[in-house]
């Protein structure tokens, strides 16, 4: 007898999608819009999809399991109390599934993350072995509370404890698979690894030793990261239904088309030698998606600026899955109409141009970065706040702009916006705050 779990991770979201696989009977758990990924580990194993489960109503991304679940003819599984609009079979509380060949799975109502969420514990023969807990418990964390807004916040962080401590209960032995994880803005604090077990979280997991409900709201909601502008629109299309993926072969364009956002996603060297006017620079990585939809006006038309053989369908991928399918087709290479240019400079040249008299420095890291590592002197504007509310008035459009953020990729996104509005700015690169505050403080003693 075998039962294995394939994780396949989407770094971008910091989401993972579980196909558990026990005597040729598979269940999918909680998958991504990008389906074929799925399905085809599955038929590779000659798999037979009894259920594809889903935790939630996801806040992150769009859903791929209805269409799953309508191209394999597997048993679409949601909480009771999601309701989405299509054709569904409801989780009940401790109501068991039977997949046959000894597979059960047991939905675990969890409520917390969201108020519908549910978990689902799968038991071999009557023991259970597995347990996928979406935004439930998590590796070193647990799912925010704060996603469908302040008001409910509270609320729900004291049923995320109720959650925690149903779930911390069963035998330490049961493998952990949550969905959301390191780098996912549904966890309420750092999640680490993976995946664990339940023992292993009550030997470490700092949420489960907080014995009180308040406590735990206290702990969860003290310092709440932000959220992307693009969540409020997951909730809805995963409710009433999301179509499938769309190609990922866009046209090729000799100009933008007309009407269209222009997105670089060329590396930051090729940016900063040159833009289109008027563009955004967004180099293209596992969080392209993510930025494009949080910083820009949300699935409006996109007109994408690659480099030539640049293979641009991960960027139309990353933006599928969460529901922009607006992408008009691809330029490659903006040629001699490139004039919307930044600088980009080095840590050692950097520290030299910030002690230059009048040097003004722009830090669009987090809040919660900030206050870890302040960078003296530094006017703060949060990168997605720079994008919604615009350039600070202390900054003057006459002298260069030094941006810096942990890594530089923010930096950079910030510089093409800057460029666009008509400022000059020189963008930390190869080096984050971090480094920027040591070198800064050797300069001075030196």
């Amino acid at each position: 007898m075998s039962t294995d779990v394939t994780a396949f991770r989407t770094p971008g979201l910091g989401d993972q999608t579980y196909l558990l696989v026990h005597e040729g009977k598979g269940v999918l758990v909680d998958p991504q819009r990008d389906i074929d990924r799925f399905l085809s580990a599955a038929a590779e194993r000659d798999v037979d999809l009894r259920f594809v489960l889903e935790t939630h109503l996801h806040n992150d991304y769009v859903s791929g399991g209805e269409q799953a679940a309508l191209r394999t003819g597997a048993e679409l599984v949601l909480p009771a109390a999601a309701a989405p609009a299509y054709r569904h079979t409801p989780a009940f509380h401790l109501e068991d599934l039977d997949g046959g060949a000894g597979l059960t799975v047991r939905p675990v109502h969890t409520p917390g993350h969201t108020p519908e969420h549910t978990s689902y514990l799968v038991l071999i023969d009557g023991e259970p072995v597995a347990l996928f807990s979406g935004g439930s418990l998590l590796v070193a964390s647990a799912g925010r509370p704060d996603l469908l807004g302040p008001e409910r916040a509270r609320s729900l962080a004291r049923l995320q404890h109720v959650s925690l401590r149903r779930l911390a209960a069963l035998p330490p032995g049961v493998a952990l698979y949550p969905t959301h994880g390191e780098g996912s803005f549904c966890t309420a604090t750092g999640a680490g690894r993976l995946t664990s077990t339940i023992g292993a979280e009550l030997r470490t997991n700092p949420l489960l030793a907080i014995g009180d409900p308040e406590t735990l709201a206290d702990t969860l909601l003290a310092a709440p990261m932000p959220i992307p502008a693009f969540y409020r629109h997951m909730g809805p299309a995963n409710t009433l239904g999301v179509p499938p993926m769309p190609p990922v072969q866009v046209p090729e364009l000799d100009a933008p088309a007309p009407g269209t956002h222009v997105v670089d996603l060329r590396p930051r060297q090729a940016q900063a030698r040159g833009m289109l006017p008027g563009s955004y620079g967004i180099e293209l990585d596992d969080d392209f998606g993510s930025w494009t939809g949080w910083l820009l006006p949300y699935a409006e038309p996109i007109t994408l600026v690659a480099e030539p053989g640049q293979d641009v369908a991960p960027a139309v991928t990353q933006l599928a899955q969460i529901g922009v399918d607006t992408v008009r087709g691809v330029l490659r290479g903006p040629g001699a109409a490139a004039t919307q240019t930044y600088e980009l400079a080095g840590l050692d040249a950097f520290v030299k141009l910030l002690a230059r008299p009048g040097a003004q420095l722009l830090d669009v890291r987090m809040p919660a970065e900030r206050e870890q590592t302040p960078l003296a002197g530094a006017v703060e504007r949060f990168l997605p706040d720079l994008f919604a509310q615009g350039v600070p008035g202390e900054l003057d459009p006459a002298r260069p702009v030094l941006v810096a953020c942990a890594s530089g990729r923010r930096a950079a996104i910030a510089a093409a916006l800057l460029a666009r509005e008509g400022y000059r700015p020189i963008v930390l690169t190869g080096a984050g705050v971090a480094e920027l505050g040591t070198a800064l403080r050797d300069h001075r003693a030196a």
